[in-house]
This record gives structure tokens, C-alpha cells and sequence, in this order.
């Protein structure tokens, strides 16, 4: 699913028009984004939460000249920790299809 289809799901489920959703998840995105270059955290109960993590820097090696060793800085990530409602829901079997209903016995 990508931005535009969440959007138009977004809108049909929650009766607004498609601008209105596409204002929700920019708000969201937005919002989610400053709060983690703050180094803030954001956390949706049962869905999971949204952190930036430092990552250390390192020696490594130029893919150019093997033999030439780089300095990789440090940099922050964007890190998502999946809740406890979302893993056991993606754990369970997919639904699968209704069964078929039983004719009633004729008479």
C-alpha cells in the first residue's frame, strides 16, 4: 500500500474526503518527524513506537580502493519497535475464507 491508497482507505473508512485524509497523514508524518529530530519518541499503544537511535561511527573499507581504509561518522536513524497488539496480530493465521453457509434441510 502506498501514501495515495492509505489515503483514499483512510478517507472511506473514516467518512471524510480524500484532502482531509491526505491532511491527517501529512500532520502525522510531520509531527512524527519533528518529534524525532528532537529526540523525542512517539509511541501508539498497540501499535508500536517510533525512535531515532544513534548510530556509532566506524572504520570501513572504500568499495572503490579496497585497500584504502574510510572513517564512517556517526549518524541518527529513524527506528520503529513493533507493539505487542501488531506482532501477535501478523503471528495469527490469515483469515481464511468464510465457509460456505449450510442449506437448511428441506422439509
Amino acid at each position: 500500500m502506498n501514501k495515495a491508497e492509505l489515503i483514499s482507505v483512510l478517507a472511506e473508512k473514516v467518512g471524510v474526503t480524500k484532502k482531509q485524509a491526505e491532511d491527517m497523514v501529512e500532520t502525522f508524518v510531520t509531527t512524527v518527524t519533528e518529534t524525532l529530530q528532537h529526540s523525542g519518541e512517539v509511541t501508539i499503544a498497540g501499535f508500536g513506537t517510533f525512535s531515532a537511535k544513534t548510530r556509532k561511527g566506524r572504520t570501513g573499507v572504500n568499495p572503490q580502493k579496497p585497500q584504502e581504509k574510510i572513517q564512517i561518522p556517526s549518524v541518527t536513524v529513524p527506528k520503529f519497535k513493533a507493539g505487542k497488539s501488531l506482532k501477535d496480530a501478523l503471528k495469527k493465521p490469515r483469515a481464511e475464507a468464510a465457509p460456505a453457509p449450510t442449506p437448511a434441510p428441506q422439509a
